[in-house]
Order: structure tokens, then sequence, then C-alpha cells
């Protein structure tokens, strides 16, 4: 009654035949709109996840350090010494798909150093030069940032590298930028029983795996009964996959005993949902797949029964079979 006292409200003319009929089929195309806006805004952005990982170079000059191309300030730069075929590399800790890669040049002075460094991509972290090459920078201007694109390159290690003798390689920054197109947990609603210190629960879907500063990136409860972890997905998904990663920096033996729970019921905090997977163990800094098998779902759990546990998530990740049916309007 109330949606079609709404179609009456919108128009006083032929719309108001159609009744609750019409409105059902607005709400549905609006929802529709709704999902795909809010879907689309959380993915296919490129992300920058080159401080996510750790910098070397070929040599030092002062101060100049490897890392100071990650610091996010254009003001510090790295510097080597003069040598033959300088290199700068960046360890991202685990393979990406690099969409682009960005660099930008000192201001100050020699901006033509940079010229002819080349940007390679690959697997292969002591023969640098074995990599496949992303681009190669023929010039930038002094203080600019050029952009290059990599298609999708495949790799864990990114390098810059300036082939020939009596040469300087110097970056203010360097941006690495992966598209992460598919994890429905990206964007939502979490919340976690209880909160240790910064550990918040959203950083379990901050993309960050952690791998280099497990503070920083990842969630964690108190100690405490039961401890949990809870996405919202906002619809109900065909869940096909949950993938968990684990802490790096110590203590991974704490996830062990984990369950995976997947539903649409908030009782008990949505842990009585049904279980997609129990986590016998996970090794340090290990990103684990478990297979739901298309679990029906909009909430997705993660608890550890048991006396005084810590729940410690460094990411998660749930992907989909495919979608099953739409929000209404938020509810």
């Amino acid at each position: 009654m109330v949606r079609s006292l709404a179609i009456l409200n919108v128009s006083s003319g032929g719309l108001v035949v159609f009744g609750v009929s019409l409105w059902s089929c607005l709400v549905s195309q609006l929802d529709f709109w709704l999902f795909v806006l809010k879907t689309f805004s959380t993915k296919h952005i490129p992300v920058n996840v080159a401080a996510w990982g750790t910098a070397v170079h070929s040599s030092d000059s002062s101060n100049w350090y490897a890392p100071n191309a990650l610091d996010g300030l254009s003001y510090t730069c790295t510097h080597t010494t003069t040598q033959t075929d300088p290199w700068w590399k960046l360890d991202l800790m685990k393979t990406y798909s690099v969409n682009r890669v960005t660099i930008n040049n000192r201001l100050d002075c020699c901006e033509s150093r940079i010229n002819e460094a080349e940007i390679r991509i690959g697997n292969n972290s002591s023969d640098l030069l074995s990599n496949p090459v992303c681009a190669v920078v023929s010039t930038i201007p002094a203080g600019a940032t050029y952009s290059y694109s990599c298609h999708e390159m495949e790799g864990r290690y990114v390098t810059v590298n300036i082939p020939g003798t009596s040469k300087i390689l110097t970056l203010c920054e360097v941006g690495v930028y992966v598209i992460f197109p598919d994890n429905l947990a990206t964007g939502r609603t979490v919340t976690q029983s209880s909160t240790y210190g910064t550990w918040l629960a959203q950083k379990a879907i901050d993309l960050n795996p952690g791998l280099t500063k497990s503070y920083s990136a990842c969630s964690s409860t108190s100690a405490q009964t039961n401890p949990w972890w809870r996405v919202d997905l906002s619809s109900v998904y065909r869940v096909s996959r949950v993938v968990v990663t684990n802490r790096i920096d110590c203590c991974p033996e704490r996830i062990n005993g984990a369950e995976i729970r997947i539903g649409n019921s908030l009782e008990n905090n949505g842990n009585n949902n049904p279980i997609c997977a129990l986590i016998s163990s996970i090794p340090a800094g290990v990103s684990s797949t478990y297979i739901c098998n298309n679990m029906e779902g909009r909430y997705v759990n993660l608890i550890i029964p048991g006396y005084s546990r810590f729940l410690t998530l460094c990411e998660v990740e749930v992907y989909e079979e495919g979608m099953m049916k739409f929000s209404v309007l938020g509810n």
C-alpha cells in the first residue's frame, strides 16, 4: 500500500494505473544502478602498492637512500654513486599485475640524468636485466611526474636501471599501480568484536597484505573469548572462495582454528551462519584460499572459538560465482 501511495504522490495522471507493479519496477531499476555505482566505485581503480614493498639500489650516495622513492615526498630522493649500470629495485613481496609505473624526477638539477632509464618488471631478483622491459624513459622535465603503462605485466620486482658507464640514477618518487577488480570485500562495511590499539577492522580489506609492516596494515582484536571479524557485502552473493592472508612478523599460529562462516543472519553477530571452511594453519605472510562452493550470503565472518584468543587478519578477500540479488535501497 505504501508503494502504491508513493506512485500517487509522484503523478496524478497515467502512471497511477500501473500501481505497485510500476513502483516495483522502478525500485528494481534504482536498486540495480545503486549496486552498479557502489560496486564500480570501489573496483577497477588503480592502487599504488609501491609503499607496501621494500627498496634497495646498487649504491648509496650520502643519505639519498633507496626507500626515499617510496616516502610520498618529492623533495627526498634516491641517489646512486657514479657507476656502470646503476639500478634501483622494489620488492613488492608478492607478484602483482602492474597497470602502470610513475616516476617523479628531481627538481633542483640534473634532470637529464634520468634519460634512457629502463623500467623492468618480473620475478628474477638477482639477474635484474633479465626481467622484461615495461618502458624506456626518454626524458622527464625537472620536478615532473610521468606515467608509463605496463599493460598488466606480472612480477614481484620493479626495477629502474640506466644502461651505460659513469651514470647516476636519482629517483624522487616511484609509484606502482595495480588494479584489484574482483574482490567483493573491497570498500565494504566491516566490524570486529574488539580492537587492539590501531589494528582496525578496516585494515583487513585495505588491499595491503601487510608484508612489511603488519601493525599498519592488519586488523586485530584484543585477547578475548571467541573473537570475530565480519564484512557486510551489502548484497547476497554466491561466494566461490575466500582468501585469508596471515601476519608475517610474528604469531602465525594465532589464526589456527579460525572458522569462515557465510550467510544472511546476524544472529550471534553472524557467527551462527554456515561454515565454509576451518583454518588449520597459515604460514607467516602467506595467503591461503578456501573454497566455499558458491555458498549464498551477505555476511562473511571469521571467528576463533576459545578463551584468550586474538584474531589478526592482514587481508581478507571474497570472490563470487555471481550476484544473487540486489540490496533493497540499502536494507
